[in-house]
């Protein structure tokens, strides 16, 4: 597939607070209350999706920012997790021979000195504020009506403290 015909990937940015740490890029998905944690490569990739710049220039631009050779191979594979991850705007038309190759694939054709440099993104979800809240501790002051005592603990009438059930 002509890379003048493929869709070029766009990084969607909206509704996303995004933040560096070590070496990688922290993503926090407002919309859907998710965190994701993007590797070098990972957030390389993110960062070079402007909708202007092919698969091709992402490779070379990787290798020069990482010092280390890069494939398109590569960067499709980050370009699919990323999509998976719906931090691009749409979904970007892999070549079949990409398509069908898993991670697994890549690291054997690469070798094992280039899996550290392969594309990994982690997401977790974040939960809602009222499941984030903290709960009180056995022996804590409590109310029927204030915050709730943590899990296995009820709120005493006499005196009104948190004990184990």
């Amino acid at each position: 597939m002509s890379e003048t015909y493929v869709r070029l990937p766009r990084a969607r940015k909206d509704k996303l607070v995004t933040t560096e740490l070590a070496g990688e890029k922290l993503i926090y998905d407002e919309k859907l209350d998710k965190a994701h944690c993007l590797n070098r490569t990972a957030a390389l990739v993110w960062e070079h999706c402007d909708g202007r710049t092919t698969v091709a220039q992402m490779a070379r631009l990787l290798e020069r920012e990482m010092k280390s050779s890069t494939s398109d191979e590569m960067v499709w594979l980050a370009l699919h997790q990323l999509e998976k991850s719906h931090l691009l705007e749409e979904t970007v038309a892999r070549p079949a021979q990409v398509a069908k190759m898993s991670r697994r694939e890549m690291v054997r054709r690469l070798g094992i000195a280039a899996a550290i440099t392969l594309p990994l993104i982690t997401t977790i979800v974040a939960p809602a504020a009222v499941d984030a809240a903290s709960c009180l501790g056995n022996g804590s002051p409590c109310t029927p009506t204030g915050p709730a005592c943590c899990p296995g603990l009820a709120c005493g009438l006499i005196p009104p403290v948190c004990h184990i059930t």
